[in-house]
Formats: structure tokens, C-alpha cells, sequence
């Protein structure tokens, strides 16, 4: 019964109302097999930190997982994704969920930044020279994901360079959706750097990491040509970019199931991942390093 409810709660959820629905699911989430270090610092800002999940046990070559949140960049925390850590802790992956600026503090690409600072201080104090590091990014924070892996000037600003990116997967994310019609989303997106936001035309900018790509065939919100469409010039370009359509699964469905109770019955996100990430990490040991 409360699969049910919940399931029908997160159908009927739009970005805007995300608190309600994923409140639930962290009520209902383990605290056991794991530790959580709270708002670690990644830079000198208010929202420039980030929660820390480390499993009880791990293993030295580990991977290592920063999980960018959604909410219309103008919203969301990552207080509310501990069911997320959870899922993905559990896997034996070290996890961080990054808060990064918003609107109206700041407009685009300060998000961006912020997110690529994130990203560095996993690689730099938790993955190392050892372990991989992946990106997993819902809504907003697929596109912020995106435009990290695929636009190399994030990364070096942030002091590194896309070679640490092992692979990124994209839940429901907008990546080609201009023209903007709505008045907040053109504050959020300044005209004079507008062009610079969309993820599609950074493809083949850099030497992007492998791509997972999925989403909701029933989303509303964003719909899943973005991800068709991105996984289709990254393929023309020779770069990897798998794609998960999910029948009958909505926006928010697809990080939602990344929480036990809803894996039941929902799509297979979370064993898509684990999936993405064994083959990519397989794949990368049965190549010889370039010298």
C-alpha cells in the first residue's frame, strides 16, 4: 500500500512540488550500512557544500559518485536526496550530493561553475588517482552534468580537466530547449550567454566521458527528445551514449526510482547505473593506457 501511494504521489508531482513526494522516501530510507558527513565544504559560499555518503566497507578502487539534484535551477537542496545516497551507497560507491547556487542569487553559468567545483573536490580529496569518479545529474542537474562533461571550460576553471570524468548519466534532462518561452527561465538564462547553455552544442567540444542517458516516456515536463537527441549527435561524433526509455514514467519517476520501495514496481534506474558503470569500468581496464 504505501508503494502504491508513493508511486502514485511522484506520477502526479510536477518539479515544482518535488519536496512533498522525495520527503517521503527519505523518511522511509536506511541509515544502516553507511555514515553521512554533513554541508563538507567544497568552496567559501553559503550553498558550496556538499553531503559526504561512505559506505561501512570500502574498497580501495571503489567508485566514486557526485550526484547533481534538479529543481529548475532555481530550487531544490540536497537535503532532499537521501534516499539517492542511499541507493547509490549501497552499491559500495562513495557518494557526494553537492547544493550549488541558485536563481535569483545567481543566473547561468554560475551553477555550472559551482557544480564543476563540486565535481574537482570529489576527485581531488575523496577519489584520487585510484578511483573513478562518475556524475549522475536529474532534471537541472543533468543539464549541469551534461554541459560539465561535454563543455571542457567548466572543469579548467575548476582547476582540472574532463580526463577524470570515467562516465556521466543524465535522468530526464533538458539539453536542447530553446527557444525559452517562460519569463523566469530567460532571467535565469541571460540572453547574451543563452546560447552557451545548451549541452547538444558542446558535443564534440572536448573529449566527453562515456554517456548514460534515460528518461520517462510519459515526461511532460522535459521531454525525452532531449535525450534522443543528445545521444544521437554524441553517437555521430563516435562518442558512446546509451539510452534507457522508460514506458509509462514521468519526470520525476526516474530519480524516484532510484529509492527501494519504488524499485519494486518502477523502472530499473538504479540497475541501469550499476550496469552503465561495471561495463565503462570493465571496458577501461581492457584498454591499455595511452603513454
Amino acid at each position: 500500500m504505501i508503494t502504491g501511494f508513493l508511486n502514485t504521489a511522484i506520477s502526479r508531482a510536477a518539479e515544482s512540488a518535488v519536496t512533498v513526494p522525495l520527503g517521503l522516501l527519505n523518511a522511509l530510507t536506511s541509515r544502516r550500512g553507511y555514515r553521512i558527513q554533513r554541508s563538507v565544504a567544497y568552496g567559501p559560499l553559503d550553498r558550496q557544500n556538499l553531503d559526504l555518503y561512505v559506505p561501512d566497507a570500502v574498497a580501495p578502487s571503489a567508485p566514486v559518485v557526485v550526484f547533481i539534484h534538479g529543481g529548475s535551477w532555481d530550487s531544490g537542496s540536497k537535503d532532499l536526496y537521501t534516499f539517492v545516497g542511499q541507493s547509490l551507497v549501497s552499491a559500495g560507491w562513495t557518494v557526494a550530493i553537492p547544493n550549488y547556487r541558485l536563481y535569483p542569487e545567481v543566473v547561468f553559468p554560475a551553477f555550472v561553475d559551482d557544480a564543476a567545483r563540486a565535481i574537482a573536490w570529489a576527485a581531488d580529496r575523496v577519489a584520487g588517482k585510484d578511483r573513478p569518479l562518475f556524475v549522475v545529474g536529474h532534471s537541472a542537474g543533468a543539464q549541469i552534468a551534461m554541459l560539465v562533461s561535454l563543455d571542457p571550460r567548466y572543469l579548467k576553471r575548476a582547476g582540472t580537466d574532463q580526463s577524470l570524468l570515467a562516465g556521466v548519466v543524465g535522468l530526464s534532462g533538458p539539453y536542447d530547449f530553446l527557444p525559452l518561452r517562460e519569463q523566469r527561465y530567460k532571467n535565469i538564462f541571460p540572453q547574451d550567454v543563452r546560447a552557451e547553455s545548451q549541452p547538444i552544442d558542446f558535443v564534440g567540444a572536448g573529449r566527453p566521458p562515456p554517456l548514460l542517458l534515460a528518461h520517462g516516456n510519459a515526461d511532460t515536463i522535459v521531454l525525452p527528445r532531449n535525450t534522443t537527441g543528445l545521444a544521437a549527435a554524441v553517437r555521430a561524433r563516435g562518442g558512446r551514449a546509451d539510452v534507457r526509455l522508460y514506458e509509462g514514467i514521468g519526470h520525476l519517476g526516474t530519480v524516484a526510482a532510484l529509492a527501494r520501495l519504488i524499485r519494486l514496481n518502477g523502472a530499473p534506474v538504479r540497475a541501469d547505473i550499476v550496469s552503465f558503470v561495471a561495463d565503462v569500468l570493465r571496458t577501461r581496464e581492457a584498454v591499455p593506457a595511452a603513454p
